[in-house]
């Protein structure tokens, strides 16, 4: 009786284990997703839920005179592109490409790699203490790395 008690109890463990890993994937994948898809559809309040107010977003860049740097997006930024990027439409497929890739997990820490259509974002998000997965930093570049250089 005792044996059969031990294993229930293992075996309810485990399961229960699991059903937090799945909460918690599936609200990463919801923030990775609303950073996406407020860009597709000019929705501003669904990249502020997804961010948090510190995020550093940055991508290296070459300058017309040929001079490499680091490019800087913020929290403020971000939230104009999702307001104003795709307002006419124009700037993603009808069916755009979204594959998100949960890397790691750790308990209040993750590393999602984001494959969009033009471009690849690795994340990483915390768990604030109200259990909300928050995006803090983003490392992105096209996947066409010969558009990353200013035209000006």
């Amino acid at each position: 009786m005792k044996r059969s008690f031990m294993f229930l109890l293992c075996a309810v463990w485990q399961l229960a284990v699991q059903a937090a890993d799945a909460t918690d994937d599936q609200l990463i994948e919801r923030a990775v997703r609303d950073y996406i898809e407020s860009q597709h559809k000019t929705d501003p309040a669904r990249m502020e839920r997804s961010l948090d107010p510190q995020l550093a977003k940055r991508t290296y860049w070459r300058a017309a005179d040929g001079s490499e740097f680091i490019m800087n997006t913020d929290f403020d930024t971000m939230l104009k592109v999702a307001k104003n990027y795709n307002r006419d439409g124009t700037k993603f497929p009808a069916m755009p490409r979204v594959d998100i890739k949960i890397l790691d997990v750790d308990q209040r820490v993750a590393t999602v790699k984001l494959t969009a259509d033009e471009w690849v974002d690795y994340m990483h998000l915390y768990k604030n203490q109200r259990s909300e997965w928050k995006i803090v930093n983003v490392l992105w570049q096209y996947h066409d790395t010969a558009r990353q250089v200013s035209k000006k």
